[in-house]
């Protein structure tokens, strides 16, 4: 579903990421780790055609995303507060997500239906503005929009922060359920090893730009994965 070819990012002469080569397949849950400053947002942002790569490129099923807009039918992402619309109101957000991946407001009602226990009372008929919510609040309003209209391509930096321990548990149950869908490809960015190994297939470790280790998920992928950061 995605590859990656010869992908460089430099800044100022320093470069933050280097990929020669790496694919992705269709239906595969993937998870990226590493340190801060590694690449992981770098990576993603790239993906996105966020910012533009320094050489190289990336193909989205075949597309590449710098010289199309095709990709973004089938691909959604959710990194930073910065996709959001903070003054809208969390249904005003979503109704807006829909109509973009063409979901009627009844289709949008329907679909949020299946996230009671994650909203937990607190984003739908609060009537406030996405920009009065917690940074927690906030991301749950940025992941389930990034749901919406079935898309093939997910894209998640660092869903579990700013988020409490049953919400991260609820989340990880909607990632692990999304991987079960065919054709579904679920990319997450994490820095807790033990959230990331739990809903991964595959782990690429990123170090300074770099892919260090590409790990497809044992039962001792977790204790590796530990034991490399604790050397650092």
């Amino acid at each position: 579903m995605i590859k990656i070819r010869n992908i460089t990012k430099t800044y100022s002469k320093e470069t933050v990421l280097k990929i020669d080569y790496l694919d992705i397949n269709s239906g595969q849950t993937f998870g990226l780790v590493g340190n801060n400053g590694a690449g992981k947002t770098t990576l993603f942002s790239l993906l996105l055609d966020l910012i533009k790569p320094t050489t190289g490129e990336v193909l989205n099923n075949g597309i590449n995303v710098r010289d199309s807009e095709d990709w973004k039918s089938f691909t959604s992402a959710f990194l930073d507060e910065s996709f959001l619309v903070s003054y809208l109101m969390p249904e005003e957000y979503f109704y807006f997500v829909g109509e973009l991946r063409s979901f009627s407001k009844k289709q949008v009602d329907e679909f949020l239906k299946q996230f009671e226990d994650l909203f937990n009372g607190e984003i739908l008929g609060g009537k406030k503005f996405i920009r009065d919510l917690s940074k927690g609040n906030q991301k749950k309003v940025g992941i389930v929009a990034a749901l919406i209209g079935d898309p093939e391509v997910i894209i998640l930096d660092e869903p579990f922060a700013n988020l409490d321990p049953t919400t991260q548990i609820r989340l990880k149950k909607i990632i692990k359920t999304l991987s079960q869908k065919v054709g579904v490809t679920v990319l997450v960015s994490s820095h807790d090893l033990q959230d990331v190994t739990e809903v991964s297939d595959r782990i690429v470790l990123l170090e300074k730009g770099l892919v260090i280790k590409d790990i497809k998920k044992t039962k001792k992928t977790l204790q590796d994965l530990e034991t490399y950061f604790n050397k650092e």
